[in-house]
């Protein structure tokens, strides 16, 4: 069957449905340029290409834009694909025109691939181009839609990869943007090529019951109609069946089959004003019971894009679970369209404050990405923005702050202010203190605590949600960890320097001696040396010797290959890893032993690089704070470690070969052993032991424990 092609008078009849006082020439002088500029070129289907830019062009026309938004539909691809050039676009159809188009080309230019740093470029000048123009990403998302829908032509493994693309990316922009219709097109044509056979048992089973289903939307349409008329209230009732990927994402959240979905059907009522929708709520609650805790009211609390709507889930007349929305027309036209609904270019009008609210994600990841270099981070940030399950909760003052689900009172503060969540040091919810890890919940009333003198904990990375407050705490770990090393490295340089006879106070001040050896060594400025020092990147030696005179260098022990300085493997590293630091010495603390399993930190030792005590160890609770870093296992660490174990006895001849056989059978090598006898006749034993790690520990001091007259044995320190 042949494929209807969009016609030019197509585009323009829906140009003046919405605008009946548009200025058509320019559409058709694009249509004339597209036509003759893609003139030969033909799509994979076979088809003219000027069938794809004419599409476009529709699409856009239906979501009500302007004639400068259609006008770049179709001629969205004359840049990329044809010897059109934007200056070419400037002269003919203004600089507006050639604005626009510039930003859905650099958007194409780029690839999305499964590489980070790739994808994260690609999000990136998205974002960018919408900020610049909104246009933009709706005439691209047009284009997206029509190249799904084409998908067939292109070969299996492109098909994954642009549909994979369509659903990690452009719908949820699309929902991201209030365009409900949009994006579930777009999950829909997605999930058929990424998950064909799930996708064809699901459109199989809802084939098998098309007509129970007719019969039931029928019958409960009929129902709310009848309601609502008793009540003299006048509202369109609609049923439909939700739309494949969003069934499939039930099932996988609930593990359920497609059986056991029950509420495949959601029924709308559209009313007039806004209080018809609450009283009509109250009117569904009257003839069927709601099911608790399924209420929302998105009206009260709009969604971040604006979305506004009644969403109640009832027990209906068959015992199943139905979820009923109530809107009124303006919101429904919302739901469906979103930013298109609102974005109406005339003259570039100025935006107005519900397109303030709309926007507000948008500006903080245009602010996040400047300052989010790792593009790890970026994408996390743009992922929790396009996939948000919110939570609205207040100030004391009534004030309603939108957060992430799971979010804490330090998530909270945070989004008050930077300075707030720094002194956050508790929180009253509803009136009462909580932890603050405590999960909100929708309508919480938070109180943020303050202290001047408090600063943030590390900790808290563990359980915030925002990419705001994670992105502050770590901003502000990172620049407190950056002074402290280079307070600690002037220290040590100049109590160093000071043995070697030179002064670290005049070459601060010349600079020009330091400068160079920390272009040397790899640094662009002296505060970058002085952190080195500081974090044992560098001794002092290595930085002393190239200062003195040639004559009076000594070997700089850089140039020899070692630990020190050499990048170390996780096995040269004894299998731990310190927080921010990849090429520095570990050494393993000898008056506490650390050993895999035990939970340990770092302590920055002067000029020798990190030594790994644990965490409980009297040694390090002595040391300053400052030189801490947290540390960690990191699942590669071999070999045996000594322990030092204490073991209290009857004094009973024999005991020590008792205990020697248990040690044996356990696989632990001893390497020393030292016993005394107390006055009071009992036998104190201490052995320095080998051991894999603090599971084998355990083992050991189990079978310890089981020889009899063993009274206690326990780890010890030094």
């Amino acid at each position: 069957m042949a494929v209807r092609i969009i016609r030019i008078n197509d585009i323009i009849d829906e140009v003046l449905v919405h605008h009946p006082e548009a200025d058509i020439s320019l559409i058709q002088k694009a249509y004339v340029f597209s036509a003759q500029s893609h003139e030969g070129q033909t799509r994979l289907s076979g088809e003219p290409y000027l069938s794809h830019p004419l599409e476009v062009s529709y699409l856009i026309a239906q979501m009500g834009l302007d004639s400068v938004s259609v006008v770049c539909g179709l001629l969205h691809d004359t840049v990329e694909d044809t010897n059109t050039s934007l200056d070419d676009l400037d002269e003919l159809f203004g600089e507006e025109v050639a604005d626009i188009i510039n930003g859905v080309t650099k958007i194409s230019q780029i690839s999305f691939d499964k590489k980070i740093d790739q994808q994260a470029e690609y999000i990136r000048k998205m974002i960018l181009a919408m900020s610049h123009d909104i246009r933009v990403i709706l005439v691209k998302l047009a284009d997206r839609v029509h190249n799904m829908r084409t998908l067939g032509y292109m070969k299996p493994e492109s098909q994954k990869r642009v549909a994979r693309e369509t659903l990690d990316i452009f719908a949820p922009l699309a929902g991201r943007l209030g365009m409900g219709r949009l994006k579930a097109e777009l999950e829909d044509l997605a999930f058929y090529y990424l998950e064909p056979e799930i996708y064809q048992q699901i459109q199989d089973g809802l084939a098998r019951k098309r007509g129970e289903r007719e019969q039931y939307i029928k019958e409960i349409t009929a129902m709310i109609q009848e309601k609502l008329a008793s009540q003299g209230l006048k509202g369109e009732v609609k049923g439909r069946s939700k739309h494949y990927f969003g069934i499939y994402r039930k099932m996988q959240a609930q593990r359920i089959s497609l059986d056991q979905v029950y509420d495949l059907i959601a029924f709308r009522i559209i009313l007039q004003t806004l209080a018809e929708c609450y009283e009509t709520l109250g009117l569904i609650h009257s003839l069927w019971r709601p099911v608790p805790g399924r209420f929302k009211d998105y009206i009260g609390m709009p969604k971040t894009n604006q979305y506004r709507s009644l969403h109640t889930t009832v027990i209906g007349p068959y015992g199943e679970r139905m979820e009923i929305q109530i809107r009124t027309q303006e919101m429904d036209k919302i739901a469906e369209e979103g930013i298109a609904a609102h974005w109406a270019y005339k003259e570039r009008r100025q935006v107005q404050q519900d397109d303030n609210l709309r926007f507000s994600w948008l500006r903080q990841i245009i602010e996040w990405q400047k300052d989010l270099t790792n593009p790890q981070d970026f994408l996390n940030t743009v992922r929790m923005e396009l996939y948000p399950e919110d939570v609205f909760v207040f100030t004391p003052k009534g004030e309603i702050k939108e957060l992430p689900k799971g979010s804490t009172p330090v998530d909270f503060a945070y989004a008050i202010h930077s300075e707030v969540g720094h002194q956050c040091t508790g929180a009253k919810v509803n009136g009462r203190m909580v932890p603050l890890k405590h999960e909100l919940q929708h309508g919480d009333i938070v109180e943020i605590i303050t202290s001047p003198s408090h600063t943030p904990s590390r900790d808290w990375l563990q359980f915030v949600k925002t990419t705001r407050a994670r992105g502050r705490i770590k901003q502000w770990l990172k620049t407190v960890e950056r002074e402290r090393s280079i307070t600690l490295g002037r220290e040590i340089l100049e109590r160093e320097m000071r043995k070697a006879g030179l002064n670290l106070g005049k070459l601060l001040k010349s600079g020009e001696d330091l400068q160079r050896v920390a272009r040397e060594m790899s640094y662009v400025r002296i505060d970058d040396l002085l952190a080195g020092v500081g974090f044992g990147k560098v001794s002092a030696n290595q930085v002393i010797t190239r200062l003195l005179p040639k004559e009076e260098q000594a070997p700089v022990e850089a140039e020899v290959p070692s630990k020190t300085v050499a990048k170390a493997t996780a096995a040269d590293r004894g299998g731990i890893k310190v927080k921010g630091l990849d090429d520095i010495l570990i050494n393993l603390a000898h008056c506490c032993n650390p050993i895999p399993g035990d939970a340990i930190m770092g302590y920055i030792t002067r000029g020798k690089g990190v030594t790994i005590h644990r965490e409980e160890c009297p040694v390090l609770a002595r040391t300053e704070s400052m030189r801490h870093l947290p540390a960690a296992w990191d699942g590669v660490a071999g070999g045996r470690h000594p322990v030092r174990i204490q073991v209290i006895s009857v004094d009973k001849p024999g005991l020590l070969a008792d205990i020697s056989v248990a040690l044996k059978q356990a696989e632990a090598n001893v390497l020393k052993a030292s016993i005394e006898t107390t006055v009071d006749q009992k036998g104190l034993s201490w052995f320095t032991i080998e051991v894999t790690d603090t599971t084998h520990l355990a083992k050991v001091l189990s079978a310890i424990k089981r020889v009899k007259n063993v009274i206690s044995v326990n780890r010890v320190m030094r």
